[in-house]
């Protein structure tokens, strides 16, 4: 009854409509950075020029942009990673009255909207008289990244057994043994899936980014907003963002297979 139902042709037409409604930008995006049209109005014919272009001297701002974005990205990720997962651990091993207002430090930077963080920020670096410089913006990121990992690792942990942590420990397993033999390597899937994401939103972020940074330090969303006023060769904003989208595409693919894998042994 339950496959017919899903196999409803008003079922598969909603989902094609919203599949359509996703991924057809996406493709009309890595067309275009094909196209030898500048504006992408019309079809010109396919053409490399653009790539051409992104790899050559002309577009040195565009590389640096995106590897201070990687750099950040990277870094606040890695440091999401660490703190997420202990402010997991934390909320799901132990029950205490600050449960709730541990839960809800957590849920503030989700919920609360991006302009009210880059603001906060702005004027608590400017009252610590902190340079807002690559560092302000890492911290600014790890501040909303943390919640994202600490909430995927607790899904995780949700079919954590603490059995097995008992039974390392009556083994002769001490403390940090059994934490990077069992419970890092049980936990990896949420774990990676919180960094993969950290770094999405980092590698995405614009708001808090542009309320944080100092001059000069221009990451790619910030870079990308600034040539859609000034640029006439836009195109090459598509070509780089093919290329993305193709190293992001990869990225989940390889943090799914890892996953069915951890899951299977």
């Amino acid at each position: 009854m339950s496959s017919l139902r899903a196999r409803h042709p008003i079922a598969v037409f909603a989902t094609a409509v919203a599949l359509l409604f996703l991924y057809f930008p996406i493709l009309v995006l890595v067309l275009n950075s094909f196209n030898a049209s500048r504006y992408g109005a019309s079809w010109e014919g396919w053409s490399m020029r653009w790539y051409q272009l992104l790899f050559s001297n002309h577009s040195r701002d565009i590389w640096q942009s995106l590897r201070l974005s990687l750099v950040i990205g990277v870094v606040a990720s890695v440091v999401s990673m660490v703190f997420g997962t202990i402010a997991a651990w934390a909320l799901n091993r132990y029950r205490t009255r600050l449960q709730q207002a541990h839960f809800g430090l957590i849920y503030l930077p989700i919920v609360a909207p991006d302009i009210l963080m880059g603001i906060s920020l702005a004027i608590f670096f400017v009252t610590l008289n902190v340079e807002r410089n690559l560092w302000a913006i890492t911290v600014a990121h790890i501040t909303f990244c943390i919640s994202y990992v600490a909430l995927a690792v607790l899904a995780r942990l949700q079919d954590f057994d603490g059995l097995v942590v008992d039974a390392a420990r009556d083994l002769g397993a001490n403390r940090w043994q059994t934490i990077v033999r069992v419970v890092v390597p049980l936990l990896a899937p949420g774990i990676l899936a919180g960094g993969l994401l950290a770094f999405t939103l980092s590698i995405d972020d614009f708001v808090i980014t542009f309320f944080v940074k100092g001059v000069g330090f221009d990451t790619l969303p910030l870079k990308i907003y600034s040539m859609t006023k000034h640029t006439k060769e836009m195109p090459v904003i598509n070509a780089l963002s093919t290329l993305l989208l193709t190293f992001t595409f990869a990225s989940v693919w390889w943090i799914q297979r890892l996953t069915r894998t951890r899951s299977a042994t």
